[in-house]
């Protein structure tokens, strides 16, 4: 009997070979002029194309949504045309991939803004993070406070990265709302110290997100388009007074989305799993009447429980899909995976992207 976690299933217009699906994970290998993918991302996708979804690294829908070295776009043609190399490479092993659209607001530096601006923010309260440059690891910028007037030219940039990306054969976008990025930033209340129709009460501090999925559910249909939240993660300096409260009011509103999927990274992305009093992931999911998509350490066994119990729809893998380009093979097999050399994350070139190697290529070493 085949387990439910490899069985197809829709995540709204988009149909999946298995229920596996390969998270976003930035690596750094784009051009940093034209923030254009290359021969690499394309065989770097194609070899991981049996994940039921792949679900790109974030890519910014604006220049001055850039915030690390060496980050992909998707703002302009070219960088369009170049990522259809790489759907092309992926549908042609017959998977489907999605890719996610990236503000990072105030998790940026001046080295990485257009003529050294000031990275932009719902306020002017500078992240406890740091971003990645030219120079290595650094501490973010100082960012400065968005002017209300310029909140429609932002929801205007996701339109048109959402266009572009249909250009470019995908077969849908993932909203970027967590992580301490840009839409996360105003959503929290650690962050967000407007006086305006965008900060104070929970209603105001939603309302961006809400019109960014408005707009973009206009452009591309909701059954195309996913969404990425971090309820209680405080990677990059995030913080809210009342989580439970803030994303209590925001997924209900999701439903009339009609979303592909909703993706939720249970605790601190990339750490625990544990949460706070009061933090109750349960009681979020049940206000969410759609796909549904858990991420965050998941293991063989956890995955397998959690799609058979009907908790989750999809899993999400990150680093495992990094090192092994067959991971869903490798679950179902019950194989052992390949150890990640994190040296090789960020940046550089094939070493640590394209190289990790398969079962039957490891089975052919050895005969």
């Amino acid at each position: 009997m085949t387990e439910a976690l490899f069985t197809p299933y829709s995540a709204g217009n988009i149909d999946l070979k298995n229920r596996v699906v390969m998270a976003p994970l930035t690596r750094n290998r784009a051009d940093n002029d034209t923030a254009e993918v290359n021969e690499l991302h394309v065989e770097y996708y194609r070899q991981r194309a049996g994940a039921g979804l792949i679900i790109t690294e974030a890519a910014q829908i604006s220049p001055e949504g850039k915030g690390y070295l060496q980050t992909p776009g998707i703002h302009t043609k070219a960088q369009a045309e170049a990522w259809k190399k790489v759907t092309d490479a992926v549908h042609a092993e017959g998977g489907k991939i999605v890719i996610q659209l990236w503000h990072v607001g105030r998790i940026s530096h001046v080295s990485l803004q257009p003529g050294g601006a000031a990275p932009v923010a719902p306020s002017a309260i500078t992240a406890e993070a740091k971003t990645f440059t030219a120079e290595g690891f650094v501490d973010t910028s100082a960012p400065r406070a968005l002017e209300a007037d310029e909140l429609p030219r932002i929801v205007a940039d996701y339109v048109n990265a959402t266009r572009l990306a249909q250009e470019a054969g995908f077969d849908g976008v993932e909203v970027h709302g967590a992580n301490g990025y840009l839409l996360d930033q105003f959503l929290k209340t650690g962050s967000n110290m407007r006086s305006d129709a965008y900060g104070g009460s929970v209603e105001n501090r939603a309302r961006l997100l809400l019109e960014v999925l408005e707009a973009v559910t206009e452009a591309w249909h909701g059954g195309n388009v996913g969404l990425r939240l971090s309820p209680f993660s405080n990677v990059n300096g995030i913080s809210d007074a009342n989580p439970q409260e803030t994303f209590a009011y925001l997924i209900p509103k999701l439903n009339r989305f009609n979303l592909a999927y909703l993706h939720m990274i249970e605790g601190t992305t990339g750490g625990s799993r544990d949460l706070a009093d009061g933090e109750d992931l349960d009681a979020l999911r049940a206000l969410y009447t759609r796909t549904f998509m858990v991420n965050n350490g998941y293991d063989r066994a956890m995955a397998l429980e959690a799609v058979d119990s009907g908790s989750t729809d999809l899993v999400a893998f990150g680093r495992p899909f990094i090192s092994n380009p067959d991971l869903v093979e490798r679950l179902r097999s019950g194989a052992e995976l390949n150890r990640l050399d994190s040296k090789t994350l960020y940046g550089g070139g094939a070493e640590g992207l394209t190289d990790y190697p398969t079962l039957s290529e490891r089975a052919a070493e050895t005969v």
